[in-house]
């Protein structure tokens, strides 16, 4: 059992914790690099096997596995088991966790992703009896890990003063540019008592630009240069196009004001011109201040911004033609008449005056303005609320990755702090599965429950360790009850389905609280966690990437589009079943 529950916790290793990456690390040079070794070698304390590196063979071997084992070294397997079959007692003390976490970057031909490798410090606490160390390299979207297990040889006894020296692992290759990891460093024994006895921290790898150069990523590649000319009405563009070794052949611009906003798709002709292109905008409003981007037709493309005003066209200053004039002034001359017989002739009639006041006329103009107002809101939120997403798994795993998808999005594009069970682990592996819900739902500010089929179906813990769904939702449901009681605001509990669920699989625990269709209620959604009204008289609420019309316009955006198509599916492949 405690072994699966340690699978578990290093698969799904997850901090929330923000440190900074310290790409060049001074020490590296010096630090001690791990050996070739057998574990024959390592158990007889041979000359040098100091430092060495257990390889997966060497595992299976030593538990005598004989199929292939996919975890490799990501398990802590116990200490007795690879050093202390001769002498138990060397794996029966406690150990602190390393010190002095460091990241840094290695070579790496390919253009795609970085190579990293990983330095500490063990602790001077326990040093005596450290047997070696497990380093574990996370991405905080998916469960592939990557492992290395490190083992000193029986007979090397540390001092307190190698607390001060610098060890390292092997590279971890291939890691995809822009991704985020969590990386953990454990110290060997691992403890009866799960407490901290390793240290991690979140880091990025590199973004294309910053490895290869601007110029040579598609992504971050934008315009640089932008001239803007008027004509006239006619408001002309000039732009320079992309390197053609991105092979990017179209891009996109639109260009907002007074709450209205015009799209632009532009194709080049790349045989008149490969370096510059220029493309109108017209029917604009003259002296209006407009605000464009432009950005080449891919997604999560780099975007340029540029504003400018439209200026009044200028009325030419010729003189009046006196051929045109004398017939005029006759006609002028006429009417004056005729309309002064005509009030000369009316004595008796009473003319009524109709006075406007100028504050109700400013006052109405104001309003008729406010209507074409659009309020935008800034994400530049300090602290942003804090969400914990509960789900069923007993749906599959295409509807678990759903989830997955709208808590990366809602961390992404709606300035919420997700908190989900498949993030954290390592944290329900220590708290236990009960404790963690308990105390997320305490710590969050609010609780979505994804509601389907299978939310409370009964089907004990998953094979991960986490809460029976049916458990979770009468824990959720004891705290909507506690809360009417007490006569405490209901808007921290929501519940919500997706296109592929109905609304009788809302339990009826959750019959109070706010319900939401997904993806058509994200605007709603949003709304009630960042407590802001999406219409008030005379204006509305617009948020980049929220909308049901294009939410999809982000990378996160598609994946979870791509998710539920999956989830639908998979769901109908089942009732044909």
């Amino acid at each position: 059992m405690a072994l699966k529950i340690w699978m578990t916790a290093m698969i799904f290793s997850h901090v929330f914790a923000s440190c900074h990456l310290d790409q060049f690390h001074d020490n590296l040079t010096t630090a001690i690099a791990p050996q070739d070794c057998s574990l024959k070698c390592i158990r007889q304390g041979g000359t040098g096997c100091e430092y060495c590196r257990i390889s997966n063979d060497d595992l299976n071997n030593a538990l005598g596995l004989t199929s292939k084992n996919q975890l490799g070294s990501c398990i802590p397997w116990p200490c007795f088991t690879l050093l202390g079959e001769e002498d138990p007692g060397i794996c029966q003390h406690y150990v602190d966790p390393p010190t002095d976490l460091h990241v840094d970057f290695l070579p790496d031909p390919d253009p795609n992703s970085d190579s990293i490798v990983v330095s500490w410090k063990p602790s001077q606490y326990g040093i005596a009896f450290l047997r070696g160390f497990q380093v574990t390299v996370q991405p905080l979207s998916g469960s592939s890990a990557g492992c290395q297990l490190f083992l000193f040889q029986r007979n090397l006894t540390l001092s307190a003063s190698h607390s001060e020296m610098v060890y390292k692992s092997d590279p971890f290759p291939g890691l995809p540019l822009g991704s985020k990891y969590a990386i953990t460093v454990m110290a060997v024994p691992v403890p009866e008592r799960w407490e901290r006895f390793y240290r991690s921290k979140i880091f990025s790898t590199r973004s294309c630009a910053e490895k290869n150069g601007f110029q040579q990523c598609k992504a971050d590649w934008y315009p640089k240069n932008v001239a803007v000319q008027q004509k006239g009405s006619v408001i002309t563009v000039t732009f320079n196009l992309a390197p053609p070794n991105l092979g990017i052949t179209s891009y996109f611009s639109y260009c907002s004001a007074n709450g209205k906003t015009t799209y632009m798709e532009i194709a080049p002709d790349f045989s008149r011109n490969r370096t510059h292109h220029s493309f109108a905008l017209r029917d604009l409003k003259e002296g209006a201040n407009y605000t464009c981007e432009i950005a080449a037709n891919e997604v999560d493309a780099m975007r340029k911004l540029f504003k400018f005003q439209v200026k009044p066209q200028e009325v030419g200053s010729t003189g009046p033609s006196w051929t045109m004039a004398i017939p005029v002034g006759f006609a002028v001359v006429a009417i004056f008449i005729i309309v002064w017989v005509v009030l000369a002739r009316m004595p008796c009639v009473q003319k009524k005056q109709i006075y406007i006041k100028p504050d109700e006329f400013i006052k109405q103009q104001e309003e008729v303005k406010a209507q074409e107002e659009v309020m935008i809101l800034a994400d530049n939120r300090t602290s942003p609320p804090r969400l914990l997403i509960c789900y069923s798994s007993n749906d599959g795993p295409a509807h678990v990755n759903v989830v997955m998808k709208l808590g990366a999005f809602m961390q992404q594009h709606m300035a919420t702090q997700v908190c989900l069970d498949l993030w954290d682990s390592l944290g329900i592996a220590e708290e236990g599965s009960m404790a963690w819900y308990c105390n997320r739902i305490q710590e969050s500010d609010f609780v979505l429950v994804i509601c389907s089929k299978g939310l409370c179906r009964k089907s004990g813990r998953s094979e991960h360790g986490l809460l029976d769904s049916e458990v979770m939702v009468s824990l959720i449901g004891a705290e909507v009850g506690r809360a009417k009681s007490d006569g405490r605001d209901l808007s921290k509990y929501m519940a919500a389905i997706f296109n592929y669920s109905e609304e009788a699989d809302i339990p009826t625990e959750l019959g109070l609280v706010s319900r939401y269709r997904l993806t058509t209620d994200l605007m709603l959604l949003f709304s009630q966690l960042h407590q802001v009204r999406l219409h008030t008289p005379g204006r509305y609420v617009k948020i980049n990437n929220i909308s049901e019309e294009d939410f999809t316009m982000s990378y996160a955006g598609q994946a979870l589009q791509e998710a539920i198509r999956d989830s639908e599916k998979a769901m109908k492949e089942e009732k044909e079943i």
